[in-house]
């Protein structure tokens, strides 16, 4: 299938709030999201941006039955390693359910891992749910690992009331 890949621009935002709805659905977590097409605006596009993304896009002609030609994304961001240095963290990487198995979000994936490499970064980080399988196969046949797993490492997580007591002076 026809398919370009793309840096995200702030008139993509849109599309990316569909996108997350529908990534929210997909994990059955909906209840939990917050944020709006304003916040990433906002926070993606301003001076100092607090993500990155890319979009996967379709011609016209394989456009969706709802119209839409943006049909996958993934976010990321730059972070820091104490052990190895420069890090790029993929907070989301989605493909609509009709365009996956099509090679859209190896190809994603493979943009985030070449723009952190270009920036130097030695490790490419995120998160996958434990009932999803089919994403911990495809990652894994990436040759990426299961650090939980392999090292005993846990994704912990500090928010709402908890955040709010533990920055008090």
């Amino acid at each position: 299938m026809e398919f370009s890949i793309r840096a995200a621009v702030l008139e993509d935002c849109k599309d990316i709030a569909r996108m997350t709805k529908e990534l929210s659905e997909y994990e059955k977590v909906t209840d939990q999201v917050t944020i709006t097409q304003k916040d990433l605006e906002q926070d993606g596009f301003s001076k100092n941006p607090f993500f990155h993304g890319i979009i996967a896009e379709v011609p016209e002609q394989h456009r969706t039955k709802e119209g839409h030609v943006k049909i996958g994304y993934a976010l990321y961001f730059y972070s820091y390693s104490s052990w190895k240095g420069r890090a790029i963290y993929m907070e989301d990487l989605y493909v609509m359910p009709e365009f996956r198995g099509k090679g859209i979000g190896k190809a994603l994936m493979s943009k985030v891992a070449q723009l952190g490499m270009a920036a130097g970064c030695t490790q490419l980080n995120f998160t996958v749910l434990d009932w999803n399988k089919s994403s911990m196969d495809f990652y894994l046949s990436q040759g990426c690992f299961d650090v939980t797993g392999d090292m005993g490492y846990h994704c912990m997580r500090c928010d709402g009331e908890a955040l709010e007591r533990l920055a008090q002076p």
